[in-house]
């Protein structure tokens, strides 16, 4: 089953992104969930489930599948799908950002882990973070600083933002 509704209150994923996370859920939940299922029934047949490391470690990926399902069900009911957003400098949710913070340069994207797709080395800052809530509507050249969990003061130099394409 495919969740359809879309809430602006949660996280926001590009429709590639979504689209992906729709795809394994899709496979996890029908074709993956077959399988294990089969893989469980013969590990059973097997003999005594109390002594069979075989029926452990299906019965165990048979929960990590589960729990991969509730949470992607859970994420794309609540998502809001987006285009990706305007290249116009300015910092917003699914935006790679080149940034020097207390001297060092990073290159991460601003909104939820699940946008990037697994083979993307990008680091993921959410909008509600510390550094996150700082630079949001910051622009490409504008300097910020933001109180650090820690209690100091972190500068933040913005020196691009490009969309995410993934």
């Amino acid at each position: 089953m495919m969740p359809t509704s879309k809430s602006t209150s949660g996280p926001w994923l590009t429709r590639t992104a979504y689209d992906r996370l729709a795809k394994e859920l899709e496979h996890l939940s029908g074709p993956g969930r077959k399988e294990i299922t089969h893989r469980l029934e013969a590990a059973r047949a097997e003999g005594a489930v109390s002594e069979n490391g075989a029926f452990d470690a299906v019965a165990e990926e048979r929960s990590k599948n589960e729990g991969r399902i509730l949470e992607l069900t859970e994420l794309l009911g609540a998502a809001h799908v987006g285009e990706v957003p305007a290249d116009d400098g300015i910092v917003t949710t699914g935006m790679i950002i080149t940034a020097t913070v207390n001297g060092d340069e990073l290159q991460f994207l601003l909104g939820d882990r699940h946008i990037v797709d697994g083979q993307d080395d990008l680091e993921v800052f959410s909008e509600s973070s510390p550094l996150g809530a700082a630079i949001h509507g910051a622009s490409t050249g504008d300097t910020v600083t933001y109180t650090a969990p820690n209690g100091r003061d972190v500068e933040v130099h913005i020196s691009s933002v490009t969309p995410y394409k993934g």
